[in-house]
């Protein structure tokens, strides 16, 4: 048994942040289901991606972070625009432990699905909030995305764009913790909480740690092979350096790990021309009994995602009318809720 087996969650979440966090917890046994507007639904299914990263067009979703973010979820097709959606939200919410929301804090209010409204009807729900900067302030409803949250966060170097989309991803785990918490607390309360997640201050968090371009000398950098292939040196011991420069040839280089300015750009250099004299697999092979922190650097399309249990994302709507029948919502009042495009 996982440890989160029997724990319900409501998401109604889009894009990465929230689909991450209860992708999350959905690993570790607690059911997820995906509260998406019938129109298309989460509109990560079909973002534009790498074309190397899609999958064949035979695959279904066709967005490869979607399937990776959401698999052995549940999908439930619900306008929560339409006032006949809060009955339908109430009677989930009813049978749920947590609900996650990624709405603006105007917004939220606007479709009745705050924390405040939610857990006045159910005080033992745990409402979670990922949105961009806070539940207050003159920012609380501003548009932005990762980039922007990395930008205002000084995360950013220009012009060089970022990589991994940290702000989010770092929300995405906060609301983990903070939901794991909650249910913590609640075990001993009995009540329910409010979990809020500004993706801004997951941002700003990451602020207090070095970043690669930190760290960069020529005992952590990228090195170019004979055969235009990398490899990746994170040599910033100096047991490793000195196993590094010795199995190289140019044991010179030792006391000069952490040279700055002139002199480390000369280092840099002249460690760059030697690697470039043997290709990556040659470079590979010689340091193959070495502990010297050296890898090849794999492109994207080499690389297997984890593979899971073997549960796939769900089709837009897949689990609609088993789980409202599950939540008290009769065949006629479903064929309604249909007709008039609310679900």
């Amino acid at each position: 048994m996982r440890p989160l087996e029997r724990i319900r969650i409501l998401d109604l979440t889009r894009l990465l942040p929230g689909a991450y966090a209860t992708r999350l917890l959905a690993d570790l046994g607690a059911e997820v289901i995906k509260i998406e507007d019938p129109q298309g639904g989460d509109s990560m299914r079909y973002l534009a991606v790498d074309a190397r990263l899609k999958p064949s067009a035979s695959t279904a979703p066709a967005n490869v972070y979607f399937e990776q973010l959401n698999r052995g979820k549940q999908s439930v097709r619900l306008d929560l625009r339409s006032p006949d959606a809060a009955a339908v939200l109430d009677a989930l919410a009813q049978r749920a432990d947590v609900i996650v929301d990624s709405f603006r804090p105007s917004t939220a209010r606007r479709l009745g699905i705050d924390a405040e409204v939610l857990r006045s009807r159910h005080p033992r729900l745990i409402c979670v909030s990922i949105n961009g900067f806070g539940q207050t302030g003159s920012d609380a409803d501003r548009a932005a995305h990762d980039i922007n949250y990395e930008a205002l966060a000084g995360l950013l170097r220009p012009p060089q764009l970022p990589g991994a989309l940290i702000g989010d991803i770092g929300a995405a785990m906060q609301a983990a913790i903070g939901i794991l918490a909650a249910l913590v607390e609640r075990e001993r309360s009995g009540q329910g909480a409010i979990v809020d997640i500004s993706i801004y201050g997951a941002a700003r968090a990451w602020a207090m740690f070095p970043t690669t371009l930190d760290l960069a000398s020529a005992c952590y950098t990228l090195y170019e092979t004979a055969d235009g292939e990398w490899l990746a040196l994170g040599a910033l011991e100096q047991k490793f350096w000195t196993r590094f420069c010795d199995r190289i040839g140019r044991p010179d280089l030792v006391p000069l790990q952490h040279a700055q300015g002139d002199e480390g750009a000369r280092v840099l250099r002249e460690v760059r021309d030697v690697m470039k004299a043997r290709t990556r697999d040659e470079w590979l092979a010689l340091f193959a009994n070495d502990d010297v922190c050296l890898t090849r650097v794999n492109p994207p399309a080499d690389v297997e995602p984890p593979s899971g249990d073997g549960r796939r994302a769900p089709a837009l709507g897949a689990d609609t009318d088993r789980i409202l029948e599950e939540a008290g919502i009769s065949d006629g009042r479903r064929a309604a809720l249909r007709a008039a495009g609310v679900i």
